[in-house]
This record gives C-alpha cells, sequence and structure tokens, in this order.
C-alpha cells in the first residue's frame, strides 16, 4: 500500500497558484493577504493535509522562538496552587497574548542545582519571578544571551525589574499595629534562604537572608518597633521553608509557645496568616479580640476571611513584567516599574487587651 506523502509548501503554492511567501504569510504574517485569500490558503491546507511551518526550523530561521519564560524556583504544581502565583501567571500570560507570544513555565526547585531546564528552554526572553539572589537557576539565565526582567526580587542593578516598595508596605502594617497599641508580638515569615529551616529565624539570619523580599519586610518591622522601643532581639520570628496554610498554622503554634502573651502575629503573605488564623480559631481564642493576626498580598481568600493585609497589584505585576520584557521601543536599561500598595484593615486586626482580658474572659 503506497502512502500518500504529505503536502509541502511548495506543492501547496503550486496547488493554489501561489507563491511559496504567500503560503507563509497565510500562517506568519497574515495581516499580508485579504481575508479571503488567507481562507483559501488554509482550507487547501487542511484538505492536502499540510501541517503549516515547521515551528523549529522557523525558529532557527528567525532565531525567534515566539515565548516567554517563566523561571520559577519552586516545583511546577506552585504555579497553579499558590493564589498569588495564579494571578501573577495570569497577569504575564494577558501580557504575553497581547503579543502574540507563547508562555513557558522552567521550574526550579530550590532544593535542586540542575540548571538544565533553563539552558533548554526556547524562550525570547526569561520573567524571573520572585528568587534568591544565589540561586544558580537565576545565574543561568544571566548566561543567556536573552532580554530578563525581575519580578521582586533580586534587585540587580543592571537589570529591568517589577515590584513594589516592600519596606514601605509593611511599616505602614507595623505603624497600624503600633497605634492599637501592640508591642508584644510574633513574626511568621516565608524562607529567607535556599536552605531549609522550619525554626526560629535568628536576627543573624534575618540579616543574611538571600531572598530580599522576606530581609527587606522584616528590616522594616524591626525598625518601626524599635523606634518605640521594643527590641526586636527579643521579637520571636518564625520561618517556615514551605509556602503553605498549614506551614502557617505550625508557625503559629511555635510563636504562641514561644511567648504566650504576644498579642499579634505579623505574617510575611496571606498564605500563612489564613493558616495562622484557622489554627488560632481551632484552639478557641478569638481574633481579634485574643490576637491580632495579619498578612501580606491581599489575595481574594484573604478578602473574604476580612484579613488585615497588604494589598499589592498582583495581577498587574505579571502584565507589567511580561510589558517590560516585549517592549523594545526604549533599548535604554535597567527600567523599573514601581507598583502601588494599600493597607487594608479588616476584621483581624485591634487593640490588645490586657493579659488578665485575653485569658480570663473579663
Amino acid at each position: 500500500m503506497n502512502a500518500r506523502r504529505p503536502a509541502t509548501l511548495a506543492s501547496l503554492a503550486a496547488e493554489l497558484g501561489v507563491s511559496r511567501t504567500t503560503v507563509s504569510n497565510a500562517y506568519n504574517r497574515p495581516d499580508q493577504l485579504s481575508p479571503e485569500l488567507r481562507k483559501r490558503v488554509l482550507d487547501t491546507a487542511r484538505r492536502l493535509g499540510y501541517p503549516g511551518p515547521d515551528p523549529v526550523a522557523r525558529s532557527l530561521r528567525t532565531r525567534k522562538a515566539g515565548a516567554v519564560g517563566l523561571l520559577l524556583t519552586e516545583n511546577l504544581s506552585y504555579a497553579f496552587r499558590d493564589p498569588g502565583a495564579v494571578v501573577f501567571l495570569e497577569g504575564l500570560a494577558l501580557a504575553c497574548e497581547d503579543a502574540g507570544h507563547g508562555l513557558l513555565l522552567v521550574p526550579a526547585s530550590p532544593e535542586r542545582e540542575d540548571v538544565a531546564a533553563v539552558h533548554r528552554a526556547g524562550v525570547d526572553g526569561f520573567v524571573v519571578y520572585s528568587v534568591p539572589d544565589d540561586d544558580p537557576h537565576l545565574a543561568a539565565v544571566m548566561e543567556r544571551p536573552v532580554p530578563v526582567v525581575i519580578c521582586d526580587q533580586p534587585n540587580l542593578e543592571s537589570i529591568d525589574r517589577v515590584g513594589i516598595d516592600d519596606s514601605h508596605a509593611i511599616k505602614t502594617m507595623a505603624e497600624h499595629l503600633i497605634n492599637l497599641g501592640h508591642r508584644r508580638i510574633g513574626v511568621s515569615c516565608m524562607r529567607l534562604a535556599r536552605g531549609r529551616n522550619d525554626g526560629i529565624a535568628s536576627v543573624q539570619r534575618q540579616a543574611n537572608a538571600s531572598f530580599h523580599v522576606q530581609k527587606a519586610r522584616l528590616t522594616a518591622l524591626a525598625e518601626a518597633f524599635s523606634e518605640v522601643g521594643v527590641d526586636w532581639e527579643q521579637v520571636p520570628v518564625v520561618e517556615r521553608f514551605d509556602h503553605t496554610t498549614a506551614s502557617g498554622a505550625s508557625a503559629v503554634n511555635q510563636l504562641l509557645e514561644m511567648d504566650p502573651e504576644i498579642t499579634a502575629v505579623v505574617c510575611t503573605s496571606d498564605i500563612l496568616a489564613l493558616g495562622a488564623l484557622d489554627e488560632v480559631r481551632e484552639r478557641g481564642r478569638r481574633v481579634p479580640e485574643d490576637l491580632t493576626i495579619t498578612g501580606f498580598d491581599g489575595i481574594v481568600e484573604a478578602e473574604r476571611a476580612g484579613l488585615t493585609t497588604v494589598r499589592q497589584p498582583i495581577l498587574e505585576k505579571g502584565r507589567a513584567a511580561g510589558r517590560l520584557l516585549l517592549d523594545t521601543s526604549e533599548p535604554g536599561r535597567p527600567r523599573e516599574v514601581r507598583l502601588e500598595t494599600q493597607l487594608v484593615t479588616g476584621t483581624t486586626a485591634a487593640s490588645p487587651r490586657s493579659v488578665e482580658e485575653r485569658w480570663f474572659g473579663f
């Protein structure tokens, strides 16, 4: 049995009586053809079984992949599980759609050194989403001769960046708590370095953190509370490597074991705060009457829970990163997009009551 040979660009052009450039334009530059001619080309291609131009050959010829790479220093599932990452991904995808580009996720687990995924990625540029300054995957990205935009961290002077003023943002939360009267606080923070630590974060570990966002938030909290006489070395700070509600629950338990008389738990993310909120209520304590809990990010789940938090425009952050990467109209570098944040005074923060009132309900 003789199998029918698949149609080629040349045979399709001959069938239609047009040039090979016309056939190519039907796929790659549709604005160059009338709608009627393009439809005739595509209909004939389907009838003859022509699959379209070879994308690999095209990328080799044009030296363009038509895709943006998103570097996540997490497992791939994190992009679809973490609410903040999901919203950021949506914003970046919208920018790619507007520019006619695809999006390739390049996961890079923080506990793996293999950077082959970065080297193999067929992309025209990278958006690097919140990685530490010593990450080997970041170093591999910087070796590639393609544009790079960093979102949140690290802050490299020579690279385009999209982010917020983390110090200012969390300082507004600190001032809010200070004005409510809180002086005895505990802090639940996200990972500070690539090495796993699920426990106390010493002042030295805070100062040496390679995740700049967390470092900036902790430094701003320390400065704000030190100004009103709080000895930051005595403030319990608990770090969690995994960014989950379960981590938030275990962290608040550890904080309350370290100091049962704290009046507020400041969490550096909404996910940690939501886990803390559920755990504290499970223990029979009221929020905010017995304990104030605050977050950071402003995800939808936090809004539903009435969490007192700092809202950042995560969707716009993703969109801005994509636009900045794909915008070649301004060759000058580096460029920075800094987005505004907002303090959201929800229902989980209030003035602290006395120890007797909190423990005996007076």
